[in-house]
């Protein structure tokens, strides 16, 4: 089956700069998905195991020390990309007022990571459509304040 691409690039100025943008082909697509033999069965076993999750979801007495444990994971992991010298427990002990056994300003780099994500999704539960087309967001603040971004 052949198709066309899947967009195009349309030149456009954004804060003044010649930029250009990626606009995505109308959906739905043409000529229509083909899901039909294995494309089926492997959208109806990623379907199962969705439900699956969400079911394990509702076993779970607090979801919410789960995401604790799973944002400030995710926020070390990011962090160590850039070079960053902290573990989960420096950021526990940190969050918890003591001192972690790495650079403090590497501490910091991670909380500022949880702090951002945190914000972030507060604000996506007030409403707030998620995009980012905002070339300045609290997004980015909460992870400015150490100068790294």
């Amino acid at each position: 089956m052949h198709r066309d691409s899947t967009g195009h690039y349309a030149a456009s100025l954004a804060g003044g700069e010649a930029v250009r943008a990626f606009v995505p082909a109308p959906l739905p697509p043409t000529p229509p998905l083909d899901l039909g033999g294995t494309r089926q069965a492997a959208l109806e076993h990623a379907t199962l195991a969705l439900g699956r999750l969400d079911s394990i979801g509702l076993l779970l007495p607090d979801p919410q020390r789960f995401l604790y444990a799973y944002v400030r994971r995710e926020a070390v992991l990011s962090s160590q990309i850039e070079g960053t010298q902290s573990s989960l427990s420096d950021l526990l002990l940190f969050e918890l007022d003591e001192q972690p056994g790495v650079p403090f300003d590497d501490v910091v780099e991670v909380s500022n990571y949880v702090a951002a994500l945190e914000h972030g999704m507060a604000r996506l539960r007030e409403g707030l459509p998620l995009c980012n087309s905002r070339p300045s967001t609290p997004f980015s603040t909460a992870t400015a304040a150490s100068g790294d971004c």
